[in-house]
């Protein structure tokens, strides 16, 4: 998996995308900065079911207190609280990534 930001904006909005879909909505033209819950694109179920796509997806623990706008509320928030979870699990668990 690539953990590179636009990478991750890519997948974090094909998921929105298909969640809205079931919605018979189009997010496609979501923007990266564009705040998520606002765009009336999905419901809060849809967006429930985001965040545990996001939490098994990036193999993260996602806290209560952390389900923020500020944390989770675009795409390129969503990709900045990925990098910095995954770049601190990595770090406290010694691990070497290959990559330098």
């Amino acid at each position: 998996m690539s953990l590179d930001k636009p990478h991750i904006e890519e997948e974090i909005k094909a998921k929105i995308v298909e969640l809205a879909a079931k919605l018979d909505m189009d997010a496609s033209a979501l923007a990266s900065d564009e705040i998520i819950p606002a765009a009336g694109l999905v419901d809060s179920a849809a967006l429930l079911e985001l965040l545990v796509w996001f939490e098994q997806h990036y193999n993260i623990d996602l806290p209560q207190e952390d389900v923020t706008i500020d944390n989770l509320g675009s795409l390129a928030l969503m990709a900045d609280y990925v990098l910095t979870k995954r770049g601190a699990t990595d770090a406290g668990r010694g691990t070497k990534s290959g990559h330098g």
